[in-house]
């Protein structure tokens, strides 16, 4: 009981700084992401043992170059690594392939891949047809909450069935099936007040929302299985580190992209 009062109490913070900073500005958005995004490379790197400043380095030039050409080909082309990358590594989370950890190149290229790329769609997201639209960027968040929250609480309450116990022994089916629920609900509700999209299509973003963001937060978990650590890190009572919080969103990010950007 304490603990969830602990993570319940520090989600609440969260969210009001997220809101806060999209609501008050484009440009604090931005901040807070930049913010999130080295903290969220820092857990990673140390998670995987890379004593490297390389990954802030890379980062940084790669979200400026992103934010000041949003029209540019290059967005596609790191769009397509980050899409192939996210495939692979689902393949290696449903096959049980450990990912390769043999060197500091190859751990450069993973932290790039998973946390550096998909951070940038993260920061790109509520950029809409050439301007900023944060109830977009709201709308999305919420939907990535309404999942997590309801298949923690689902699954808590009814859950009997492990989903991946392999990788994550707590979640179960009945509580990805209770977020993927609850995520349809909160997509028709969203799409009355966010006329950005269509029922339709805010529908599917839900579904991209629960189903991808459920399996970006079991490759994260794989991530720390085989780092031998339960946490990313402790900033956030409750939860664990940055990386724990935004592991979902993080994945789900780079595929949302693609379908508001390319496919509607």
């Amino acid at each position: 009981m304490r603990n969830l009062l602990k993570r319940t109490f520090s989600g609440i913070i969260f969210v009001l700084i997220f809101f806060s900073a999209i609501l008050f500005s484009e440009e604090s958005y931005i901040v807070l992401i930049i913010l999130c995004s080295f903290l969220c490379i820092w857990e990673f790197i140390r998670m995987i043992k890379l004593k490297s400043y390389a990954s802030y380095i890379f980062f940084s030039f790669v979200v400026f170059l992103m934010i000041k050409r949003q029209d540019s080909y290059a967005i596609s082309l790191v769009l397509i690594i980050t899409i192939l990358s996210s495939v692979f590594l689902i393949y290696q989370l449903f096959t049980k392939k450990e990912i390769s950890f043999s060197n500091d190149r190859v751990k450069l290229g993973v932290t790039i891949r998973y946390v550096i790329f998909s951070m940038c769609f993260l920061v790109l997201l509520p950029f809409y047809e050439g301007r900023f639209r944060p109830y977009l960027m709201i709308s999305i968040l919420a939907l990535i909450w309404i999942n997590d929250s309801f298949a923690f609480l689902v699954g808590k309450n009814f859950g009997k069935n492990k989903l991946f116990p392999s990788v994550s022994p707590k979640k179960t089916i009945e509580g990805f099936f209770g977020g993927f629920v609850f995520s349809l609900i909160g997509a028709m509700f969203i799409s009355k007040f966010n006329l950005d999209f269509s029922m339709l299509n805010w529908i599917i973003i839900a579904v991209i929302v629960s189903v991808i963001g459920t399996i970006g937060d079991l490759v994260e978990s794989k991530f720390k299985r085989q780092a031998k650590v339960k946490d990313s890190g402790n900033i956030m009572p409750g939860h664990g580190g940055i990386l724990d919080r935004l592991d979902s969103l993080l994945f789900a990010a780079p595929f949302v992209y693609l379908y508001i950007n390319f496919i509607i």
